[in-house]
């Protein structure tokens, strides 16, 4: 891949944001020798039956003590434990290969690792390398992760006739009889807080105690330089895919991650402390987030330090996912220089997703997207949400959430920040919201710009919190127009071309004490019934009109 430069140069609240990432580093595949071995020849069978953990780990070996090459899984169904990837090996899926990871716990130690963030106790993960250089997962094959028998499942996520048969196959349920769990020791583990977390009180026996609920990643690459995946399909995992963790120089091309929709934990690929990376040309269609960055949780992550930066996403499809292209929500160590480019996000819970909480601490900034198409989002287009509960998107039948208290507390390095964002030419063929901006009285989502989009959705602008936020050139195409747009305790907001339904009820609703600095310009005021309304404590002046 070439250099790329981009430059960016924003009007924000009437100052300009020189926004510039310069000389992306080369993002460069790793290559390897030409000497191939299959693993046939160390005594793998593909009968979906004979357990070929030891034959599989044994010509990786054998590779790589000859200076690195190929291994081949040939046509066929290969059962095996763990995997471990080594320096200089490329790991290639004929087509009509499964490498099929054994549902049998027992061929899973535990080690420690790391889990949402946070050091912790977890199950072998089914593919993985610490410290390699130059690996590669690559073919047309197929890697399942059996996540069937590793996760719990809600009732309200299947139908009657599958949780049925999900009872029937054992495990236990909880009292309400609304969720169902593999086993009564993740049940109870599931209650405990942070079970997992390596801590000195916690002995071996304790782990032991809770292995169950100990769910891996699918493919988990610590530590690692020059990696690529590509054609390959990674799927039913036990909880995320694609795992990179403080890797660097990561290329992922051409690949399909695939999880059941109702798959807890089920994200396509997390980019945790990883730099250099390029995702290209792949499709996600999972139980969580889809593309999502990371970069450790609350001081955990502060303490090691390391942001997920410069990055590029482009020619991605997104389906079933809680969110489509996502930051967060651990991302204490922050996120920055990334480029998502050319994706489209269908059936996506949504769109664009940036989220936090108080806590983390970390900034994101210098984000820069373009060129996105969505369709049938059944919550928002784009979200910024500094008060991210850990909740599915989505609020399920019969279930009550209430909104968070609002109070405004001392900036710490708890404080996280969403800052310097661009989002260009968004394209959303219905949502239930456009844009949702929500941001902490002591640190608002900040410097944001959102510009040449045409966006069908159930509601339009709702904004909390927010300064130094430009939209411009924007069509809202809503079926709620009372208000179209709702600022509240917002400063410093640009309304630029904004065109809407002609004879909605009332255009824009400002609100607060805070608000002001507003400005609504080039924009038909007229074509509504109302055009301003200013409510609890806003105040007129907070708005002006060009």
């Amino acid at each position: 891949m070439k250099k790329i430069l981009f430059c960016l140069s924003v009007v924000i609240a009437g100052v300009t944001l020189h926004a510039q990432i310069k000389k992306l580093p080369v993002v460069t595949a790793p290559t390897f020798r030409k000497d191939t071995v299959n693993i046939v020849k160390f005594g793998a069978k593909g009968d979906g039956v004979t357990l070929n953990t030891k034959s599989i780990n044994d010509a990786i070996t054998a590779i790589n003590n000859k200076g690195g090459g190929v291994v081949v899984i040939p046509t066929g169904m290969w059962v095996t434990g763990p995997v471990e990837l080594k320096s200089n090996v490329n790991l290639h899926l004929q087509k009509n290969a499964v490498l099929q990871f054994t549902e049998d716990k027992s061929q899973y130690d535990l080690v420690a690792g790391n889990w949402e963030g946070i050091p912790q106790m977890r199950n072998q993960s089914p593919i993985w390398a610490t410290k390699a250089i130059n690996i590669a997962i690559t073919g047309n094959g197929i890697i399942d992760g059996a996540g069937d028998v590793w996760r719990m499942l809600k009732k309200d996520k299947q139908t009657e006739t599958q949780w049925k048969k999900l009872i029937a196959s054992g495990g236990v349920l909880s009292e309400d009889q609304k969720s169902w769990y593999p086993s009564e020791v993740f049940r109870k583990a599931s209650q405990m807080k942070n079970p997992g977390a390596i801590t000195p009180d916690k002995t071996p026996e304790f782990y032991k105690g809770i292995k169950d609920f100990l769910r891996p990643n699918l493919v988990v690459l610590t530590q690692c330089k020059n990696i690529l995946l590509e054609g390959v399909t990674f799927q039913n995992s036990p909880a995320w895919c694609l795992h990179p963790l403080m890797s660097e120089n990561i290329t992922i091309r051409n690949v399909y991650a695939k999880n059941p929709w109702y798959a807890q934990n089920g994200d396509g690929i997390d980019l945790e402390s990883c730099k250099n990376v390029l995702i290209e040309s792949s499709t996600f269609d999972v139980g969580d987030d889809g593309i999502c960055i990371k970069s450790g949780r609350d001081e955990a992550g502060r303490q090691r330090g390391m942001p997920t930066e410069n990055v590029i996403v482009r020619n991605c499809i997104v389906y079933h996912a809680h969110g489509g292209f996502v930051i967060g929500s651990e991302m204490s160590g922050g996120a920055k220089n990334i480029w998502v480019d050319d994706c489209t996000f269908i059936g996506t819970d949504i769109g664009l997703r940036f989220k936090t909480t108080r806590g983390r601490g970390g900034v994101v900034e210098n984000i820069y997207i373009n060129n996105i198409t969505m369709k049938d989002i059944p919550g928002e287009a784009i979200l910024f949400d500094m008060y991210y509960a850990a909740q599915d998107p989505i609020v399920l039948a019969g279930e009550r959430r209430e909104p968070p208290k609002v109070e405004t507390l001392p900036v710490t390095e708890g404080t996280p920040q969403f800052r310097n964002i661009y989002v260009n030419n968004v394209v959303a063929n219905g949502a239930a919201k456009a844009i949702f901006v929500r941001g902490l009285p002591e640190m608002n989502v900040k410097n944001i710009v959102m510009e040449n989009m045409i966006l069908q959705a159930e509601e339009g602008l709702d904004m909390t919190e927010g300064s130094g936020i430009s939209l411009r050139n924007v069509k809202l195409i809503t079926k709620q127009t009372n208000p179209v747009l709702n600022i509240h305790n917002s400063k410093d907001i640009t309304l630029d071309k904004i065109t809407y339904n002609e004879g909605a009820e009332l255009l824009l609703n400002v609100s607060g004490e805070k608000s002001g600095g507003i400005v609504l310009n080039g924009t038909d005021v007229n074509k509504a019934k109302k055009g301003t309304e200013f409510t609890f404590g806003a105040k007129e002046n907070a708005l002006k009109m060009k």
